[in-house]
């Protein structure tokens, strides 16, 4: 059936919370980590999750966008539903979605894998669901769960179109997700959305822990493969945790997934540091600042607004001793382009625009207009198709030599990161 494309919708909770009622209510079976902010949920679901799982709970987490099968957002212990599963899970609720259609209520398609995902979860059934929201906070369809841990990571400018034209009236939407008797979890942020995150907090009557303030990271070093840590959560100091993910923001990321998983669990005592170790140790955010291959080494990123962009860019040069970088780069044209390049400018030597598998995607053609004043022509190669762009893009790298130490960055979107995955033939998320 029609549900429509999940970045055209009508911006309500009225028609979730109708298929909620109808479903006996299965986002209230468990307790709920919500995911909030512009940039990093994802991979703050995914350390929020391994942490659980560590504890040995049985964790649902419900993620978006998908890099390459939309089953890969909802997930049970770590692993996607199965296809047999996740059309079960379809079929169990399919006559409850068509009965609230008929309601004058037409479900959309975020809201519907909303609805699975909480369905799944409770039918499992799960300890625990990590939970991140699509966009915004107030009225995105996973609001109908009210989180016991609400964390809200970097704010800044996206979906301007629907979040509103500045950093307050985005970071007023995200603040939806704090609800009265929560724990609210704020990641640094701009001291504009600060305000706002805290004001929410207060009205609500929510217990708030800041990064930088009741928790943080202590000391951060590049270690092969990632980065040796010293985090202060907020029952206790975690020495000597290496995280196999690169950058700053990430550091930032296993900062708050530590700290609401300690809000989550109540009590005074901190949690085990082994714990802890083990189960950074082991964690993963695909299609972030990830290595596809080597020789010459292709590492794709799947940032696609300035902040996620400047982010991935600090943590690429501080990991990765590249002497020159090739980028092949694909973009939505809803975003702020001119910015992403301007961004990449000084980092990349040589760029090849070209497009993604998404009907958003901006052409070629389109991305050179923006790319070319900002490069000069020089630098700039036009190709139509993302393989054959990534071909040229390692084409480059190769015929500076194996020992030039040349780079090559794939990236500008979520649906770039996983077409190059797919590609590239990285394993399964």
């Amino acid at each position: 059936m029609e549900r429509g494309v999940e970045w055209d919708f009508e911006p309500t909770l009225d028609r979730i919370a109708a298929l909620m009622d109808l479903l006996g209510s299965p986002q209230q079976a468990y307790p709920v980590v919500h995911i909030a902010g512009t940039n990093g949920k994802t991979s703050t679901a995914r350390l929020t999750e391994a942490l659980l799982k560590e504890r040995n709970l049985r964790v649902g987490r419900f993620t978006s966008p998908h890099l390459v099968s939309v089953r890969e957002r909802i997930t049970v212990d770590g692993e996607s539903l199965s296809e047999e599963r996740f059309a079960q899970v379809y079929e169990e609720i399919a006559p409850y979605v068509e009965l609230a259609d008929t309601q004058g209520r037409r479900i959309q398609f975020f809201e519907l894998l909303t609805a699975m995902a909480f369905a799944a979860f409770a039918d499992t059934p799960v300890d625990v669901a990590v939970v991140e929201a699509g966009m915004g906070g107030s009225w995105d369809a996973t609001n109908v769960a009210d989180g016991t841990v609400a964390v809200v990571t970097p704010i800044s400018l996206d979906h301007t179109d629907r979040l509103g034209p500045d950093i307050p009236s985005i970071a007023g939407e995200k603040a939806g997700i704090i609800k009265a008797g929560a724990t609210a979890i704020l990641a640094q942020q701009q001291l504009e959305a600060a305000e706002v995150l805290m004001r929410r907090a207060v009205d609500v009557g929510a217990v708030v822990a800041r990064e930088g303030l009741e928790f943080g990271v202590l000391a951060r070093e590049v270690a092969m493969g990632g980065q040796l840590l010293t985090l202060r959560g907020l029952k206790g100091v975690y020495e000597e945790v290496y995280l196999p993910l690169y950058g700053e923001h990430q550091a930032s990321n296993a900062a708050c997934a530590l700290a609401a998983v300690e809000a989550l669990t109540g009590g005074d005592d901190p949690l085990d540091v082994e714990l802890v170790r083990q189960a950074f140790a082991g964690a993963s955010s695909p299609g972030r600042l990830e290595i596809l291959r080597r020789n010459p080494t292709v590492v794709v990123d799947a940032a696609h607004n300035p902040g996620g962009m400047q982010a991935s860019l600090e943590g690429m040069q501080e990991a990765f001793d590249f002497a020159k970088v090739v980028g092949v780069v694909a973009v939505m044209r809803d975003k702020d382009v001119a910015t992403l390049l301007d961004l990449l400018e000084p980092i990349l030597d040589e760029i090849v625009v070209t497009r993604n598998s998404s009907p958003r995607s901006m052409s070629p053609a389109e991305l050179a207009e923006v790319a070319i004043p900002l490069f000069g022509e020089d630098r700039v190669r036009v190709v139509e198709r993302l393989d054959e762009a990534i071909d040229m893009g390692i084409g480059i790298a190769d015929a500076h030599g194996e020992f030039s130490g040349t780079g090559v960055l794939i990236t500008g979107s979520v649906v770039t990161a996983g077409d190059a995955r797919h590609l590239l033939k990285a394993g399964s998320v």
